[in-house]
C-alpha cells in the first residue's frame, strides 16, 4: 500500500468510507470489506459497499483488529473474540468501580 496512514482523531459525527477506513488502518479495502462480511466488523454486512460509514468506534476496532492480526497472526475470528472479551472485562471492571467493589 502506498498511501500514507491517515491519523487524527475522528470524531462521532464524522464518518469515513471504506477507502478512508483502510487508508486510517494502514489496510486494504478488501481487508475492511472481509471483515465487514464476516461480521467483526461494523454492521454493515446488508448494506450496500458504497454506503458504508465507519465512526470512530468502527476505527478503534478496526486497527485493534489489524494490530492483532499482524503482530500475533490471529484470524479475523479470534481477534474479534479478543476484542470483544477485552471489551467485556472493561465493561464489569466499570461496574465494580461503580458499585465500589476495586
Amino acid at each position: 500500500m502506498d498511501e500514507p496512514i491517515l491519523t487524527g482523531v475522528l470524531l462521532d459525527e464524522a464518518a469515513l468510507d471504506l477507502d478512508e477506513l483502510a487508508r486510517a488502518c494502514g489496510v486494504e479495502p478488501e481487508w475492511v470489506a472481509s471483515h465487514v462480511r464476516a461480521g467483526v466488523l461494523g454492521d454493515y454486512a446488508t448494506v450496500e459497499v458504497s454506503s458504508w460509514r465507519f465512526r470512530s468506534a468502527d476505527l478503534r476496532r478496526a486497527r485493534s483488529l489489524a494490530s492483532l492480526e499482524r503482530d500475533f497472526d490471529a484470524n479475523e475470528e479470534l481477534a474479534a473474540l479478543v476484542l470483544d472479551l477485552a471489551d467485556e472485562v472493561r465493561r464489569l471492571r466499570a461496574r465494580l468501580r461503580v458499585l465500589g467493589g476495586e
